[in-house]
């Protein structure tokens, strides 16, 4: 079907100067924010409802408030904050916009860019079928998605102010090495079909579907004193090495902030990416026992060895690059709305869906106990349907979708808001103009963007109902954000 593809600027944020760029200082400030909920809570990232009476971990946010300068003048700002949540929900980033509009008169507050890292032992972020497809029946005696927010929203956004209001001129310096943490999780059989964590014992096993990406890309920023007060470490893995338990848990990046922090130092704001990352996991596919027995010889958890693993590439990292730190980079910032063709239903799938949803429903009415284990997939299966309604009344179907794209110095950072499969990363990083390239996934409402090769091989994250835009607008993400790199790039400095 032909499809239209619209690239609109995002009012009062588009990056305005396409001319010469020019070096300039940094300014940089930092803070953290506790989000931590108050208990019990209910847990996002599973089909089965989970009440979590109790926290292993806080739950953190890091704030890097970053400014370009020529001489008095700002050029141009960037806000990141990594999150520990499941996703961004487009609601929680208004609401936290908004209130930071309030604090901050006159701050470009689409200069925000929040991510999350994944953990799926963090609050359930939405209740409203209009909002989200992945809804749960949350108790009454439970801290509401409404409470969440609001207790998020205060603590973010104070953080984002102190960050900002605390910037100084500093240094910058970026690295990488490569360190194994994910697993492609898609498994493919011999009659062409793929199953994510499927079985690789069977003799119909044939090969993992995709690329793994190990390199850990990671950068520091110095104030000018020469202090090390932040590290921004992108790692192609989801944080959810604990993703079933019934307790709140920042998985992997808890461990990873405190090991680091030991070292430079308690103040040390660390903010966790995830590189793209839709087809990966922590968990092993294959060679599981043999595994486990390395871990019990080392006598430490999967979660200890995953933390030293991204612990050992940032602090050999920071050996190497804190002798090539910069005191003057190129810095620019441009956000845009991308509109990306949706994965259009067809009428196979609308029907299957509505099965699914009626049966999940009519087994929920006639037992109301089992409402915690089947209405998400009720909801799930449901959207389909909304979503083919929808597709109805129009004959080219779009998502908007925002993304960011910066240049600091060499590196280019480009951000997504989609569980989006490696194989896109790649491709960004490989045609990239910029020396190192960092894609950001989960900038925004968590959905999976799976390849051609995925979707023809069908299974949880690649089928109709995971997916809200598919492969060719994943295509089109690579291609428009590789075309602002490009302009980054093109003119003399």
């Amino acid at each position: 079907m032909k499809t239209t593809f619209k690239l609109l600027a995002l009012l009062v944020c588009q990056f305005a100067g396409h001319g010469i760029s020019r070096a300039g200082e940094i300014f940089i400030g930092t803070a953290s924010a506790d989000i931590s909920p108050k208990l019990p809570v209910a847990l996002m990232g599973q089909f089965h409802l989970r009440i979590a009476d109790s926290a292993e971990t806080p739950l953190y946010a890091g704030v890097l408030a970053i400014e370009g300068r020529e001489g008095n003048k700002g050029i141009d700002t960037a806000v990141f904050v990594s999150c520990d949540l499941v996703y961004i929900s487009e609601k929680l980033r208004q609401e936290l916009r908004a209130e930071v509009k309030k604090l901050l008169p006159g701050f470009n507050v689409f200069r925000i860019i929040l991510s999350a890292t994944h953990t799926h032992t963090a609050p359930v972020l939405e209740n409203d079928p209009d909002e989200s497809s992945f809804l749960y029946p949350i108790p009454g005696n439970v801290t509401t998605p409404e409470a969440y927010r609001k207790l998020f929203v205060k603590n973010v956004a104070a953080a984002i102010v102190k960050a900002w209001n605390s910037r100084k001129k500093g240094m910058v310096a970026w690295g990488m090495r490569r360190e194994a943490v994910g697993y492609n999780r898609r498994v493919h059989y011999r009659d062409g079909t793929t199953a994510m964590y499927g079985n690789a014992t069977t003799p119909e096993f044939q090969n993992i579907e995709g690329y793994e990406d190990h390199d850990i890309n990671s950068l520091f920023f110095w104030n000018g004193k020469g202090r090390l007060v932040a590290t921004n470490i992108e790692v192609a893995c989801p944080a959810q090495e604990v993703e079933n338990r019934y307790t709140v848990n920042a998985d992997y990046w808890h461990p990873v902030r405190e090991a680091l922090k030991k070292k430079f130092g308690k103040d040390l704001v660390v903010l966790g990416w995830i590189g793209a990352a839709g087809d990966q996991s922590p968990h092993t596919i294959y060679r599981k026992q043999s595994d486990i027995r390395m871990l019990k010889l080392a006598n430490k958890s999967r979660m200890d060895d995953i933390a030293q693993r991204v612990y050992r590439a940032a602090t050999e990292t920071y050996e190497l690059v804190k002798k090539d730190t910069r005191h003057n980079v190129v810095f620019r910032h441009t956000s845009k709305i991308l509109s990306l063709p949706m994965r259009v239903i067809t009428a196979e799938e609308n029907e299957a869906s509505g099965k699914v949803s009626e049966e999940s429903a009519a087994l929920i009415k006639a037992d109301p106990e089992r409402a915690k284990d089947l209405y998400a997939k009720m909801t799930w299966f449901a959207d389909v349907n909304k979503r083919y309604a929808a597709q109805q009344k129009v004959t080219d179907p779009t998502y908007d979708t925002e993304i960011h794209v910066l240049r600091i110095g060499d590196i280019a950072i480009c951000t997504n808001q989609f569980e989006l499969f490696t194989d896109f990363g790649i491709r960004m990083q490989a045609r990239s103009k910029a020396l190192q390239t960092i894609v950001i996934q989960l900038a925004g409402p968590g959905t999976y963007l799976p390849t051609d090769k995925a979707v023809a091989g069908g299974g949880y994250s690649a089928v109709c109902q995971s997916n809200i835009v598919g492969p060719e607008g994943g295509q089109m993400l690579v291609d428009e954000t590789l075309k602002i790199i490009d302009t980054f790039w093109s003119a003399t400095e």
